[in-house]
């Protein structure tokens, strides 16, 4: 219980972007989500996860995973803000877009997880390499801690594994702020070699 009091904690402070959802009930459930990823890690925040794409790809030379899952909903928000604003008719959810921000990467402790890493690659023909990715894993955190379709349409939908659907409009949205978030660091040298 003190350890999930911990983690509740840890991510409260991780992620200010969830005092921005005005619906208290999606905004629990959001930090419930990243509780019961990180509990199901050896991760105790998620500062401490690699901050980058996949494990196999370059990170960040300084910040986060933290500054990533932050700057994808921030850009998510702006871009879903403009778009609004040109057309109303669009019907953008700002909640629904922060938690869809906010919870596009929550299965990255389970796929990212040294001993899970570990295990996968020492045999990968046993279970696979990875057995499971994050956006699997983040589908799974999503239903289970009772979230909505669509964020949980944002877990599973936001990467390449979109490509095989047809993705909503929030999730269009983050999956571009995704994208963009990783090309313009790398286009910047910001991305370690």
């Amino acid at each position: 219980m003190e350890e999930s009091r911990d983690l509740r904690q840890s991510v409260i402070v991780s992620l200010p972007e969830l005092q921005d959802i005005r619906d208290q009930s999606l905004r629990e459930k959001v930090i419930d989500a990243w509780v019961y990823s990180l509990g199901k890690s050896s991760f105790r925040s998620i500062e401490g996860i690699r901050p980058s794409g996949n494990p196999d790809t370059a990170g960040l030379k300084r910040g986060t995973q933290t500054d990533h899952i932050r700057g994808v909903t921030q850009l998510a928000v702006a871009l879903g803000d403009s778009l609004a604003s040109q057309f109303p008719e669009l019907s953008i959810d700002r909640d629904l877009l922060i938690a869809c921000g906010l919870c596009h990467d929550v299965g990255k402790p389970y796929e990212f997880d040294p001993l899970n890493q570990e295990r996968w690659s020492s045999d990968p023909g046993a279970a696979g390499f990875p057995a499971i990715r994050h956006t699997q894993f983040g589908t799974h955190v999503c239903l289970t801690v009772g979230l909505p379709e669509e964020v949980c349409h944002a877990a599973g939908c936001h990467s390449g594994e979109g490509e095989l659907v047809r993705r909503s409009l929030h999730v269009t949205i983050v999956h571009h702020a995704d994208y963009a978030f990783w090309s313009a660091l790398r286009v910047g040298g910001q991305l370690q070699d």
